[in-house]
């Protein structure tokens, strides 16, 4: 099975996910993986989503093997990289800008491909703060949620999410960086009115000045929902999408939101290897 969109999954397979998640915690699939080798595309500049990759694989007991994205991009076409990866690798994660191509080395492998990121979309990072949110008692698919950000992976990722779980999704932003099929808001007073969970993605330099009154302060999170939280997306940057008091603030979920990173993605290589 591959896992290249979000909504590749419906609901249930999404909360069979956080079930094994748990379960992955717990150390149940210790060295299940043995004898396996997992083939993995990253850029260099990958930190999180590559780390949580690699221990999991390494704990789930596979072998590891890492090339740059940019070994994609060379002139052999991938019908043929796919033709020989087939022959070793027992799945495929790709952390590439362009999703047609990890749909055309779907199409070409007979073993699971999973998205690590594309510039459309994040599955294993939505997937991770919501059963992140799980974690904390949050009733996700009832929530409020609030996307601040430009029409980019991250905020197309939580629609994907939306589109899947039902819940209510908004977003703040610039005029002219609008989601379709969302409702959008150019002041951030205005947008975090009654909303739960609070998510943000860095902004590029060229649409920064676009999002002044977008920003995400601690006096914005006081008119949000009691039980409000702020889940950036990281990397983040303060006195840009979000403010230093905001990010110092108890709305933060802080750093160790992300430590589920782990377990969530061993889940979603396990599921997919095993569907």
């Amino acid at each position: 099975m591959d896992m290249i969109r979000l909504n590749d999954l419906d609901k249930s397979q999404i909360f069979e996910l956080f079930s094994l998640a748990d379960e992955m915690a717990g150390g149940k699939y210790n060295d299940m993986l043995r004898g396996k080798t997992i083939v993995m595309f990253f850029p260099a500049s990958s930190i999180r989503t590559r780390i949580t990759f690699e221990k999991g694989i390494y704990l789930l007991g596979a072998q590891c093997v890492l090339f740059t994205s940019e070994t994609l991009d060379k002139k052999e076409d991938i019908r043929d990289v796919c033709g020989y990866l087939d022959n070793w690798a027992d799945a495929v994660i790709v952390r590439h800008k362009n999703i047609s191509l990890l749909d055309k080395m779907a199409e070409n492998l007979t073993v699971p491909v999973i998205n690590a990121m594309t510039d459309v979309n994040h599955p294993c990072e939505i997937i991770t703060d919501l059963y992140s949110l799980t974690k904390r008692g949050r009733d996700i698919c009832h929530e409020k949620y609030l996307f601040v950000g430009n029409k980019g992976n991250i905020g197309l990722g939580w629609k994907e999410a939306s589109d899947v779980l039902g819940f209510e999704l908004s977003q703040c932003c610039g005029k002219g960086c609008e989601i379709d099929g969302l409702h959008a808001y150019y002041d951030i007073m205005d947008a975090v009115k009654g909303k739960d969970i609070i998510c943000t993605d860095a902004l590029s330099a060229d649409v920064l000045s676009n999002f002044r009154a977008c920003q995400v302060t601690k006096t914005a999170m006081d008119h949000a929902n009691s039980g409000a939280v702020l889940n950036p997306c990281p990397p983040f940057y303060r006195g840009e999408e979000v403010s230093a008091d905001a990010i110092d603030s108890e709305y933060f979920v802080g750093y160790d939101f992300k430590k589920c990173l782990l377990e969530v993605q061993q889940a979603v290589l396990w599921y997919c290897m095993n569907r």
